[in-house]
């Protein structure tokens, strides 16, 4: 399981530097050398999603086809070449940077996406009953760090090239130019070191068993996994393989037409829609956030200005992350087993509905002084983790097991790319809400309309049933007495079935 918890430490790493590095590209690129435009904006940070969408319905459905095993280390190729080339991204005759920028953010997002039901499923479907919720809990935890080391490597970057920054000249700033480079392509490193450990996991039992239907090689590579973290598969091995329904469309249509099993989808996906349009919608805007309610801006102007900006900007980043996203994660981690999934996800949209109706109907008071806005980010920082203690955990770890395992990795897939929507929904709407109502009053209406959809969160949840000390055969809503067919003896020798007992 530590691939997965490097990975998506790695992940969030990559999706998030991507808010600081913003800010980096506006002071080098932009016309005015001081922000990008709002389309500008708009493309590097929405790039990434769309590119996520991709990637978790492709990539989920391919798990489900060829092994989960298979594709985890692909993908992960794929996010590292693509951060390495956003690092050497730059200006060209046929297409200036941030073309550039978006496409290679869209080819991560690709590799990001397949990385979502992979991990889940994976340390799902190797988990233990009574530990499953905390397992995928402490892989999906990893995101907070990730969060966290993008804001460290900004203030440590930033503090590096200090002097640097103070002589530049204020029209090129040429140092800032490498600031966002090195932050960017520094997330390689994690993902190169997981990438080992891709490589070396075995194919999880329960595909071995239910998708592959070889019995004996799914009970030798559980016992090897648990005796000595290795595995072998002999290729002149006696294949036992059991007889259980195949996925397929037909198959996939009959399963899901069943309203017991449809609602279960239908709740997955639209709790994730809801919950990622007000987690990306911050997450990535963060930045824009504090500058907007006055919390670290410089007043010196010049290039101490800039450096200022930054390091302020990283600040506040780390003050996030260490007050309310962390935290939130770490408490789901502890009650998850015991309280339930379900019980945390209610309780999770409720608080969040409550939080930015608050802070949304309350932004004038809450922003009307300095004194003030330490509240609002008080406010901020619970509503972080509230989403973590709450529905940003749950919606990852819910569709991992409530799906049988033919289709476990593609219900993920659609569910976590119905996420991925809101995420770009949310972009876009904080791209086009920008000048409405005054100088940064979009924040108020932004957070009004979060509280609308954290409060359809709580019915979509209602579609979902209690998973915690189930098993996954269980919860696959599939009687079974009889799935399983029978048993017949293969020879295989080479890879290649010789006889048949």
């Amino acid at each position: 399981m530590r691939s997965c918890a490097d990975r998506l430490a790695c992940r969030s790493y990559d999706i998030f530097a991507i808010n600081i590095a913003s800010t980096m590209l506006g002071y080098v690129y932009a016309s005015n050398h001081k922000s990008l435009t709002v389309n500008q904006d708009l493309g590097v940070k929405v790039a990434t999603p769309i590119g996520t969408i991709v990637g978790q319905l492709l990539f989920g459905w391919l798990a489900d086809i060829v092994g989960r095993k298979r594709m985890y280390g692909i993908e992960l190729m794929i996010i590292i070449i693509a951060t390495f080339g956003q690092a050497l991204s730059g200006n060209g005759p046929a297409v200036n940077i941030f073309g550039v920028l978006i496409v290679w953010r869209f080819l991560m997002g690709v590799g990001i996406g397949g990385d979502y039901p992979l991990s889940a499923v994976i340390s799902s479907e190797f988990a233990a009953t009574r530990s499953r919720g905390r397992l995928m809990t402490a892989v999906f935890a990893a995101q907070g760090w990730g969060n966290f080391s993008a804001a460290l490597v900004s203030l440590i970057v930033v503090a590096a090239f200090k002097t640097q920054i103070l002589h530049d000249n204020p029209t090129t700033l040429h140092h800032v130019d490498f600031c966002w480079r090195l932050l960017i392509g520094l997330g390689c490193v994690p993902g190169a070191i997981a990438l080992y450990f891709r490589l070396t996991i075995p194919e999880t039992p329960r595909f071995t068993m239910d998708i592959e239907r070889n019995v004996k090689q799914a009970s030798d590579d559980i016992n090897n996994v648990l005796k000595d973290g290795s595995f072998y598969v002999d290729p002149d091995a006696v294949v036992q393989k059991v007889e259980a329904p195949k996925a397929s469309r037909r198959d996939f249509i009959a399963h899901f037409s069943q309203w017991k099993n449809g609602k279960i989808l239908l709740g997955t996906a639209y709790s994730w829609f809801a919950l990622d349009i007000a987690f990306y919608g911050l997450g990535l805007n963060s930045s824009i956030i504090l500058t907007a309610i006055g919390f670290g801006t410089p007043v010196t102007k010049g290039t101490l200005g800039v450096y200022q900006n930054l390091k302020n900007v990283s600040v506040g980043n780390l003050i996030l992350s260490v007050a309310g996203l962390i935290p939130g994660y770490w408490v789901s981690f502890l009650f998850i087993d015991s309280w339930g999934r379900k019980p945390i996800q209610l309780m999770g949209f409720t608080m969040l509905t409550i939080l930015f109706i608050i802070m949304g109907f309350g932004y004038e008071a809450l922003t009307k002084t300095h004194e003030r806005s330490k509240w609002f980010v008080f406010l901020y920082c619970l509503a972080n983790f509230f989403q973590n203690f709450g529905p940003n955990v749950t919606t990852f770890v819910i569709p991992g097991e409530v799906f049988p395992t033919r289709y476990r990795s593609t219900a993920h897939g659609i569910s976590a790319a119905s996420g991925k929507l809101g995420a770009v929904v949310a972009q876009v709407g904080f791209a086009r809400m920008r000048n409405i109502g005054g100088t940064n009053m979009f924040v108020k209406h932004i957070l009004e309309i979060f509280a609308f959809f954290m409060l359809t969160g709580i019915f979509s949840t209602l579609l979902l049933p209690e998973t915690k000390n189930r098993t996954l055969e269980e919860l696959s809503n599939e009687d079974q007495e009889g799935f399983v067919q029978g048993i017949r003896q293969v020879q295989v020798k080479d890879g290649i079935v010789v006889g048949e007992a």
